[in-house]
């Protein structure tokens, strides 16, 4: 199986756990407040209805991507026209979506890039993001309804986007990237441990995958987690982590989610 192969495969199955949790949900329970200030479980789910529609796009018809508003507002309106349709026509959206999207990045040519939020990418990294906002936005509906959020090794991916977006999230921060390694082990749902960085590194960051993937997307505060920093860059570096594009929301400082992560 390859990269994008299985990245495609893990993006499917989270939506589907996602899609378990909000498809016996009746009229109140779609409803319901989200830790994201104004954001139902319906507006959740209309989000990554819409970001899998603009990905679509993205991979299909770049013009049309280009075409689509990028202005201050238009997520939270787009989350908002969604929630505003039945809750079956939302999900049968959502559905429609994902399906598309799968086909359109599993027709990518290899090596082709992608215009999106930020720098192109390739199939395999929009995969990753779609992978990590699914899952990112699922914690913000379990949360809603008293359930623990989805924590499988599907997280890898998200740890992955997690670290590799260090110098991001110093940058979207307005600090300066540092150049010093980190050596990040987490240990994950299956009790397999994931590393990156030099095993000699001077800064680590260990602990729990499912915990470290809550900070990367700013849905826990630091104080809440079970997350070792050793060394200045590795302490810094948690109290700024950031996976999404956009702006730094309020979770860099442990307080609400980002609501329009994409």
């Amino acid at each position: 199986m390859s990269l994008l192969d299985g990245l495609l495969t893990d993006l499917g199955a989270e939506a589907a756990a996602l899609d378990d949790v909000v498809s016996g949900l009746d009229a109140a329970g779609w409803a319901a407040p989200t830790p994201a200030t104004g954001w139902s479980i319906a507006h959740q789910v209309a989000h990554l209805a819409w970001t899998d529609e603009v990905a679509v796009l993205a991979a299909t018809d770049p013009v049309a991507f280009r075409a689509v508003p990028d202005t201050d507002g238009v997520v939270d309106e787009a989350a908002a026209a969604g929630a505003a349709v039945p809750p079956a026509e939302l999900l049968e959206r959502w559905r429609a979506a994902r399906a598309a999207l799968t086909a359109a990045l599993a027709g990518v040519a290899p090596g082709e890039k992608l215009p999106w939020y930020g720098p192109p990418m390739s199939a395999a990294s929009m995969a990753t993001a779609r992978l990590m906002e699914t899952w990112a936005h699922g914690v913000d509906v379990t949360d809603a309804l008293g359930l623990p959020p989805s924590a499988t090794d599907r997280l890898r991916a998200v740890a992955h986007l997690g670290v590799v977006t260090r110098g991001f999230a110093f940058g979207q921060h307005g600090l300066p990237a540092p150049a010093d390694d980190v050596r990040v082990e987490l240990t994950a749902p299956s009790g397999d441990v994931w590393t990156w960085g030099g095993p000699d590194a001077a800064d680590r960051v260990t602990g729990p995958a499912l915990d470290f993937c809550l900070r990367a997307t700013q849905r826990r505060p630091r104080a809440a987690l079970d997350l070792r920093a050793r060394g200045p860059v590795a302490e810094r570096w948690l109290a700024v982590a950031q996976a999404f594009a956009g702006p730094p929301g309020p979770g860099s400082e442990g307080a609400a989610p980002q609501e329009g992560t994409r």
